[in-house]
């Protein structure tokens, strides 16, 4: 077996391949009432804006992660239901594992040591992102800015929601205004000097979330006592609302619906124990709350705003007597802003949704004759940093031209970026040398440049001034780290006395795992007269977070682009670059470089699994099984990732599970954020936590209240898990009832995975040339594309 081949029909899925649905329906019958009129039925766990979500991972995002091979989140009832096993009282202690807290490795540092890891970096520099945000609206005393001026639309809206000073600017003013004035570039060297280091901060429990005081946590518990749900849940309450937590939830139950991972049925049961006969559908508080949860589900799936008409259709859904109401309700109380997209691609913040306002425009326009678009709702959170991030790229692409970097190689890309501060690449794995090679010429040419790659086995596979992968940073070349420990000082460059990189020249791999945020955080942290190359591969699946930022980019057509003419070697570069034109192309495979493995039924999918991992690959192939990553479509169903990991456990590393389901030698993945999956092993545990070797990002240690949400089994993944790694062998696994979860980027992006080796699990029949061939990821709603193209549109004479 040497190739996918057409047209082959393996084998046909069996009835077990029907679990989802069974499972989700288990779920469902164990989920709290769903809403305050007892009268009303409660939809199924899954729906959402977008509509019902399947158990399998969706084609443009991960579904929340979870705890390890759990079925689904613990429901919050009244009466009280039993408490998560993995969430004991904060002054028990946790099972012994058998391996003592000074069991270390040699060359690791353990999460009492000091410095930051990778996930914990990441985390601190969302949250500076974040109190940035918080202090700009706080400050500004009137209509909220991103870069420049919003139009006189949004400072009408902010004027009736927030209740500030209005402004007076007309629509243009947004993009006819002066630029802001410029930041101060970082001095430039003399002569070549070493990349720079910052110390790392202190480093916090649980990648630097803040931990609520035991008081605050201790009066959230009382309430949620009173509310009928399990108490266990107290500290991840606190930790979400802040201190004052029990006083908020006292006066709106349903800000429960905060804290990640709890869902509408769950606060509607809460609320009606907590508040008795007051508690009622039409609630404006449920408004608001829904309608947030609603917005943050759908950033969840990539989403930065959400079309108005989709929210008022989840709210009905969700037994909200007027819906049109309650979205009005809820942009009065200043939960989330409202734009309204223009038929030109414009986006204005718009101050009333109000539908009948949309039919009028939809008969004659809006009163300057332009014909009206949708009217999208977005979170401030997330419209914030798209605006942030459109006006920063616009900055970088401002940059005034310089011969001296013409004189770089590849000149391919030297020559766009002499001409223009901001530079796309495109291109495969092989692609990647050339924005390296670019970053290392201008380090020899005196430049301070730096390379950052997404994920920490992207920066091992970044190439070296010798041709050969490494890492780290010195004299011959630019600096390879990671994006999280870029902005956190962790790694790369200094900052210079107005907190921006001292950079020249940013080149950031992997372009596509960047969400929105983390893109705004990156952009803004560079001076004036940096230069900035975003090089990745298209055809990849898009970032977990919300946004598509290097598509948005991709599709501006604001700067230039450089595509790369360097193909990926063997077989399995062949395969995947035909995937990538939506052809599944035959192959030859002498060295058995790819291998399809055909099943009948889900049940024969995880034998073959096992066998190839345990033994086919390591016997046959000689790639040993820590390095074999096993990728499937979703989480549940009987071969998603729980199912595997659980066999795969019980063949690899047996045990009783002696601290949350784990033992040590577990393959792991952990989520420190969501959207953020870094693979790793446990190591030890003991009253601190559960300690976990990361690789290339470190030692890190999770707590034990921590364990059950962002920890799960990683001998099986799902491919936005595994996107921006690579292993030398890969098995993908596509039973019968993966078909549903199936499209070209996902096929182009799991197959990716193996370095030297790619087996396919393939009980899927006609679906998977189908969809490599049929099949494009779901489209996400974002404003980025419109942003850029108004604000670096050319000049016309109109």
């Amino acid at each position: 077996m040497t190739a996918l081949p057409r047209g082959e029909t393996p084998g046909h899925p069996s009835d077990s391949d029907d679990e989802p649905a069974a499972e989700e329906q288990a779920a469902e019958e164990h989920a709290a009432p769903a809403e305050p009129d007892p009268q009303q039925k409660s939809e199924p766990e899954s729906e959402s804006a977008d509509g019902p979500e399947p158990e399998a991972e969706s084609a443009d995002g991960p579904e929340p992660e979870a705890g390890p091979e759990r079925g689904g989140e613990p429901a919050l009832e009244a009466p009280a239901l039993e408490a998560p096993a993995s969430e004991a009282p904060a002054s028990e202690a946790p099972a012994s594992t058998g391996a003592g807290p000074d069991e270390k490795e040699p060359g690791g540092s353990d999460a009492s040591a000091g410095g930051l890891s990778e996930a914990q970096a990441e985390l601190a520099a969302q949250r500076e992102l974040r109190a940035r945000i918080e202090e700009r609206k706080a400050a500004k005393g009137g209509p909220l800015q991103a870069g420049g001026k919003l139009s006189g639309s949004a400072a009408d809206l902010l004027a009736a929601v927030r209740a500030v000073e209005s402004g007076e600017q007309t629509g243009a003013a947004l993009y006819d205004s002066p630029a802001p004035p410029p930041r101060g570039s970082a001095p430039r060297p003399a002569a070549p000097e070493p990349v720079r280091t910052a110390p790392a901060p202190e480093r916090r429990p649980h990648d630097a979330r803040r931990a609520a005081s035991p008081e605050a946590v201790a009066a959230v518990r009382s309430v949620l006592a009173e509310g009928g749900a399990p108490e266990a849940f107290a500290a991840r309450v606190a930790e979400a609302l802040g201190e004052t937590a029990a006083d908020a939830l006292r006066e709106d139950p349903w800000r429960l619906l905060a804290v990640p991972g709890l869902r509408p049925e769950q606060a509607d049961g809460f609320a009606r124990a907590l508040l008795g006969a007051e508690c009622g559908p039409d609630d404006g508080r449920r408004a608001v709350a829904l309608t947030g949860w609603l917005l943050q589900q759908a950033a969840e799936r990539g989403h930065t705003a959400v079309d108005a008409d989709e929210v008022r259709a989840a709210l009905a859904e969700r037994r909200v007597p007027d819906p049109d109401e309650a979205v009005r309700h809820t942009v009065a109380e200043g939960a989330v802003l409202v734009f309204r997209e223009g038929a030109d691609g414009e986006h204005e913040e718009e101050p009333d949704p109000d539908p009948e306002g949309e039919e009028t425009a939809e008969a004659g326009g809006d009163e300057g004759g332009r014909a009206p678009g949708r009217v999208l709702l977005g979170l401030d959170r997330y419209a914030m940093a798209e605006e942030s991030l459109a006006d920063g790229l616009a900055r970088i692409a401002r940059t005034a031209p310089e011969e001296r970097w013409r004189e770089l190689r590849p000149a391919e890309l030297a020559g766009p970026l002499a001409e223009h501060g901001l530079v796309l690449h495109t291109g495969g794995e092989e692609a990647r040398r050339e924005p390296v090679a670019l970053a290392d010429a201008a380090h020899d040419r005196g430049l301070r440049a730096t390379v950052a790659a997404y994920t920490g086995d992207g920066v091992r596979r970044t190439p070296r001034p010798g041709g050969g992968p490494g890492e780290g940073s010195g004299e011959a070349g630019a600096a390879r780290v990671t994006v999280g420990g870029l902005l956190s000082g962790a790694a790369g460059p200094g900052r210079d006395e107005e907190g921006a990189l001292a950079l020249d020249l940013l080149v950031v791999l992997d372009a596509p795992r960047l969400d929105v945020e983390t893109a705004a955080m990156l952009v803004e942290a560079l001076p004036d007269g940096c230069r900035l190359v975003l090089s990745g591969d298209p055809g990849e699946l898009w970032s977990a977070g919300a946004g598509r930022v290097f598509a948005d980019v991709l599709a501006a057509g604001v700067c230039p682009k450089a595509a790369s003419r360097l193909p990926d070697h063997g077989p399995i570069g062949e395969l995947v670059s035909g995937i990538g034109v939506g052809e599944l192309n035959q192959v030859a495979a002498p060295g058995k470089e790819v291998v399809i493995v055909p099943v009948r039924d889900a049940g024969e999918a995880v034998h073959r699994t096992v066998q190839l991992v345990a033994d086919s690959v390591p016997r046959a192939i000689g790639v040993p099984v820590e390095h074999t990553q096993v990728i499937t479509v979703g989480h549940g169903g009987s071969a998603g990732t729980r199912a595997l990991n659980a066999t795969l456990k019980e063949r690899l590393n047996p045990g009783p599970g002696r601290f949350g389901g784990f033992d040590p030698g577990d393959r792991v993945a952990y989520t420190p954020a969501p959207g953020r999956t870094v693979p790793g092993m446990v190591v030890s545990a003991d009253a601190e936590g559960l300690h976990l070797d990361c690789g290339e990002t470190g030692r890190t240690t999770v707590p034990k209240d921590a364990v059950e949400s962002s920890v799960r089994h990683g001998w099986a993944l799902t491919a936005h898990q595994a996107a921006g790694t690579r292993w030398p062998a890969a098995v993908v696994v596509l039973p019968g009832d993966a078909a549903p979860g199936l499209d070209r980027a996902w096929v182009y992006t799991a197959f990716g995975r193996g370095e030297r080796h790619l087996s396919v699990v393939h009980g899927v029949d006609q679906a998977l040339p189908r969809a490599v061939a049929e099949i494009l990821p779901r489209p996400r709603t974002t404003r980025l594309t419109e942003l850029l193209t108004r604000l670096l549109a050319p000049a016309t004479d109109d």
